[in-house]
């Protein structure tokens, strides 16, 4: 396989593709519906002004910057001809409440239960900002307000406030954040040293990819260099969750350690694979060591990393399971909303809290979507008996159990609930920054 480094063209991709988040980091989600297509297109002249690219990684606003995507909806709405859709993911065409089903956003998860107006044909353009504070987040979004204030055939429809702690961890108490793949040419290093970079063409478009084709939605001026995203907001259940360990376990201790068995790492976010006994904060804050592991030659039988944890489901490594796991790839980025849960209670307090992700990449299809169908919501990958088996943090439970691996015999704890569920999501495009101007200047 040709492995020659792919030479980007940074200073035409958005930087919110490549570029990791800061920590601490605070975050805002915005949607817009077009309502006239001329103010629609004026809105993508005026973003492609304060959307920086990859290559300013080092610019004046430092680790600030915002990013906007437009779903396949929005694209028709500023007037890209149907022939030009054609050309994009076909999994982009229908949006993500179609694919709900082979998502297992069904039942409570279902886009019938979706926060307004997630899931609908009303969603057009989403912006997302992010900043190292408050402060800054709101000078971002200052200074991005020119681009859709007074463009009256624009409406803003949604939104949602984001943070990440200074810990990095989410509301089930974990690190979060912690793994990020390297991709070749772009100069940000990965979080496993022990993983080769990816192709570039795994998560931009009229790159070539790790199986040698190209990818690339026409005209080349709108594609090239762009990507896609998978926007999810999801609720959890703190309480649930809490209690459950608690059932589980036979004392506090115990209860950590399920916890660790159930995510593949402990709560400080150190591995299992690297500290199997106990927790070790020290490596979990080390971003050079806590993600420098892989399965297969200590660990085959997931007797040290369970093989149905989340962690060993998201991303395999080199374990031997159903795909090829260089092709299923992506980039995550999760961030809370929603206040934390005081740390001893066990009862929900009817508040609303979660994780809004963005999962980026060029193929919709054989990463996002078989992530979530194949490994996270199905047991056949890892050669599980349990036929109901899903991921027990974020999967969909049909009264699956989880087992842990252990001699001499198994531990098989109690059916799971449902941690986790989904309250919206979109497909979006993410164009590259001439692709902006480009849709900017279209005429009837």
């Amino acid at each position: 396989m040709n492995r020659t480094p792919a030479t980007l063209e940074l200073d035409d991709i958005q930087r919110g593709v490549l570029s990791p988040r800061p920590t601490p980091y605070a975050a805002v989600y915005l949607a817009f519906r077009i309502d006239d297509r001329a103010h629609g297109r004026e809105l993508m002249r005026r973003v492609s002004t304060v959307v920086p690219s990859a290559a300013d990684s080092a610019g004046p606003l430092g680790e600030t910057w915002v990013s906007v995507a437009v779903t396949c909806h929005g694209l028709a709405a500023l007037g890209v001809p149907r022939s030009s859709l054609a050309t994009f993911a076909w999994e982009f065409r229908q949006g993500m409440a179609a694919r709900a089903k082979a998502l297992g956003d069904t039942g409570t998860s279902g886009p019938e239960h979706w926060e307004a107006p997630l899931g609908t044909p009303e969603v057009h353009v989403v912006l997302t900002a992010v900043a190292p504070d408050v402060s800054r987040l709101q000078a971002a979004v200052d200074r991005a307000r020119p681009a859709y204030d007074r463009l009256t055939g624009v409406t803003a429809i949604w939104r949602q406030d984001c943070y990440a702690l200074p810990s990095e961890t989410e509301h089930f108490g974990y690190r979060d954040g912690v793994s990020h793949p390297a991709v070749e040419g772009s100069g940000i290093a990965g979080s496993n040293r022990l993983e080769a970079p990816l192709k570039a063409g795994e998560f931009i478009l009229g790159q070539p990819d790790e199986l040698g084709g190209i990818h690339l939605p026409q005209p080349e001026v709108l594609g090239r260099n762009g990507s896609y995203v998978a926007f999810r907001k999801l609720h959890q259940d703190v309480a649930a969750y809490r209690r459950y360990l608690r059932r589980a376990a036979t004392d506090p201790e115990d209860e950590e350690l399920l916890a660790a068995k159930i995510m593949g790492r402990w709560r400080s976010g150190a591995p299992l694979a690297l500290s199997p006994q106990r927790d070790d904060p020290a490596l979990g804050a080390d971003p050079d060591r806590r993600n420098t592991f892989l399965y297969a030659r200590h660990d085959a039988a997931g007797f040290t990393t369970p093989g149905g944890c989340h962690i060993r489901r998201a991303n395999p490594r080199d374990a031997s399971v159903a795909g090829e796991v260089r092709l299923h790839r992506m980039i995550r980025r999760g961030t809370a909303y929603g206040p934390p849960l005081p740390g001893d209670a066990l009862a929900d307090d009817g508040v609303d809290r979660g994780l809004m992700f963005a999962f980026i990449g060029a193929h919709l299809g054989r990463q996002f979507e078989f992530v979530q169908s194949q490994w996270m919501n199905d047991s056949v990958f890892f050669g599980a008996g349990d036929t109901h088996a899903r991921d027990p943090v974020a999967g969909s439970p049909e009264g699956g159990g989880f087992v842990i691996p252990r001699r001499p015999v198994r531990r098989r704890l109690p059916p799971l609930p449902r941690f986790v569920l989904t309250r919206g999501g979109e497909y979006c495009f993410l164009p590259g920054l001439r692709a902006l101007r480009w849709l900017g200047g279209l005429r009837h």
